[in-house]
């Protein structure tokens, strides 16, 4: 939680449009853990809308949909059991390793699609 306002100031610019490259996200998403009044109103001040879960309310806010392709992409990458234990000691090689494993994922699910068992 205390790493939340780090990480959305160190989003780089969007580029892709004419005209000045997008800065700031127009909205975060965010599970129970980062409710925060002060985190909310720090986000606000920079325009950026907020669509964080509330502690004590019940289910049904519709996070999980967008939440759940994140956690499916995880346990994906756990299947290679080098992601998933990692034995690397340099950033480099792991990093290596995920682009392989997302490589052999997408071609998975691009052989399976087209009909190729």
């Amino acid at each position: 939680m205390t790493q939340l306002i780090p990480l959305v100031e160190a989003i780089p610019s969007i580029r892709g449009k004419a005209g000045a490259p997008l800065r700031v996200p127009k909205r975060v998403t965010g599970d129970r853990a980062y409710d925060s009044d002060k985190h909310r109103m720090r986000l606000s001040c920079k325009g950026i809308a907020t669509d964080i879960a509330r502690r004590g309310e019940p289910h049904g806010s519709g996070l999980g949909v967008v939440r759940y392709v994140v956690e499916q992409t995880i346990a994906l990458l756990h299947q290679f059991r080098r992601l998933r234990t990692r034995f690397d000691r340099r950033d480099d090689v792991h990093e290596s390793f995920m682009s392989l494993g997302m490589s052999m994922i997408c071609w998975r699910r691009l052989h399976n699609s087209l009909g190729y068992f």
